[in-house]
């Protein structure tokens, strides 16, 4: 595949990577590359026309304009994390020559393709759920697209720059952080000090926890696990290096082969969520009618959605619930986000007089895919008011609700959840495309730091299948749970780790590099995002879009 269309730029590899670097590339290839992304863009486009016709809504030239634009800056932010990550999948079989290098990245990007496409979405919204709530509940503002675009490009650019000195960053960290800056930018540019306009500290937290303890994660596992396979393998091959540009013996090659294709889809499964939790807010600020709620679901779901939110407001109406009026509700709700704190009465009431509305509403209607545009936008955002503050009432203990009662109310979190976090398939085959052809354009300058330049000595097979199989495990398994990790903090610690177990020693260089990337990612993508956000605010401002 097109493998080769920044080769101009870059520094000609070591001698040992030219061997596998230079082959040459069929034009068919950069010909079929062409073709695939152009149908991508195509085919996102002509879903959104249909998406919004079906529910009648006719968006004009200029917001289908700006909505594209927005698009290729999120979809240009998911192809740069394919060719910036990328060589955590496929360094380990391009150095025991398990693969050659033009194969290689196009088996990486058909696997991270598929990755993207059999994902669950949990990660899509485990990022958003960081920003604002007032930005999230307003993002066809003029502030919540200078939200979307500060962080995306803000993004964007600190992947380039550590791209191009062959640092292997983490595009999640890069993201997150880009995520904070936006946050605290907004609340020192608001008035109000309330924590709505901030940061959510304490899902950031969460998040944070899992970046710090990645590389500790890849570094200590490699390493067991490496030690693990000296003792118990039966070949003792597997601990060798490569011999000149010989292959491995076939079971060998086989494991490399298939950590290789554990990593590509792993990283495919959890950050091409990142990217479409972005899209979905783009898509919900230029076309709520379309996608602020999933239309999908069918009328027969609305009876249990119904039953649920009887059952918890009954919940709630037992542990002492007062009667809010709907008026003040909604600010209530907005107060306990803001506070961080829900458990009280007139939490409880705030939240049971909207979700009587609510139900009130959806049953009028008969079905989500019936609710009439101008009603769409207001029905979402009371459906997120109530997730977030009963997910906050059931994570505190002094709440002393009875298991039972928590399943009631986590019932109805999962159908909130179904009515408001979805993603369409068009977004998801966009963002694979994007992804796995991202993966195929670029490589190089970071295969050879993961490669030569962590490890004193040439990466034996050991080493390259020990990292690769805690990458994909860890990654696999934070997926399950939801949450964003570091596919290039677990991989390269681990070929660290390996590294020291198999004895031979680490690059002093290269690690001072990468903990400076590490330790810088976050301060400069919050600073620049913040700035940015700063920058496009005052924009909107002049042009009267606030």
């Amino acid at each position: 595949m097109a493998t080769t269309v920044l080769a101009a730029s870059e520094p000609p590899p070591s001698p040992v990577a030219a061997r596998r670097f230079d082959a040459p590339v069929h034009p068919g290839a950069r010909l079929l590359f062409l073709l695939l992304a152009a149908a991508g863009l195509v085919y996102a486009g002509i879903s959104i026309v249909i998406d919004t016709q079906q529910v009648g809504e006719q968006l004009a030239v200029g917001v289908f304009l700006f909505l594209g634009l927005a698009l290729l800056i999120a979809l240009g932010f998911e192809f740069v994390n394919g060719f910036h990550d990328t060589a955590n999948a496929v360094a380990t079989v391009i150095y025991t020559n398990s693969l050659p290098a033009n194969l290689a990245v196009v088996w990486s990007g058909f696997f991270n393709f598929l990755g993207v496409l059999l994902s669950s979405g949990a990660v899509a919204y485990s990022i958003i759920t960081l920003l604002p709530v007032d930005l999230i509940l307003n993002v066809g503002s003029g502030a919540g697209f200078a939200m979307i675009f500060a962080l995306l490009l803000a993004a964007v650019i600190w992947n380039l720059a550590t791209w191009y000195v062959g640092l292997p960053n983490s595009s999640s960290h890069t993201l997150i952080g880009s995520v904070l800056g936006v946050g605290l930018a907004n609340q020192l540019l608001t008035s109000g000090a309330g924590g709505t306009a901030g940061v959510d500290w304490s899902q950031a937290t969460k998040v944070l926890t899992g970046l710090w303890m990645a590389p500790l994660i890849g570094f200590t596992a490699a390493a067991l696990l490496l030690l693990v396979l000296r003792r118990v393998a039966r070949s003792p091959k597997l601990m060798q290096a490569p011999e000149g540009d010989a292959p491995p013996p076939l079971g060998i090659r086989a494991l490399l082969v298939f950590t290789c294709t554990a990593v590509s889809f792993s990283h495919g499964s959890n950050d091409g969520q990142k990217g479409m939790g972005l899209i979905m807010l783009i898509l919900i600020g230029c076309a709520p009618t379309a996608y602020a709620l999933n239309r999908t679901l069918p009328a027969g779901e609305t009876p249990a959605f119904l039953a649920s939110a009887a059952g918890a407001s009954a919940t709630l109406a037992r542990h002492g619930a007062a009667a809010v009026p709907l008026e003040r509700a909604r600010p209530v709700l907005k107060d306990a986000l803001q506070r961080r704190h829900a458990v009280s009465p007139q939490a409880y009431g705030a939240v049971v007089a909207v979700s009587v509305d609510l139900a009130q509403r959806v049953a009028g209607y008969g079905a989500l895919s019936n609710v009439p545009a101008q009603a769409a936008p207001n029905v979402r955002n009371d459906m997120y008011l109530v997730l977030d503050a009963t997910r906050m009432i059931v994570a505190d203990d002094s709440s002393r609700l009875s298991e039972r009662e928590k399943d009631a109310l986590g019932d109805y979190q999962k159908r909130l959840e179904r009515g408001t976090r979805f993603i369409p398939l068009w977004v998801k085959v966009a963002v694979a495309l994007a992804l796995g052809l991202g993966t195929m354009i670029g490589w190089k300058r970071i295969v050879v730091t993961v490669g030569e330049k962590i490890g004193k000595q040439h990466m034996t097979y050991g080493m390259g299948a020990s990292a690769e199989l805690v990458a994909a495990g860890t990654i696999l398994a934070a997926d399950r749970f939801g949450l964003p990790v570091s596919t290039t903090h677990i991989l390269s610690s681990g070929v660290a780790g390996a590294s020291v177990a198999s004895g031979q020693g680490l690059q002093r260089r290269t690690l001072v590099q990468l903990a400076a990337a590490w330790l810088l990612t976050l301060p400069v993508a919050m600073l620049l995002s913040g700035a940015l956000y700063w920058l496009l605010r005052a924009l909107v401002r002049i042009a009267g879009l606030a």
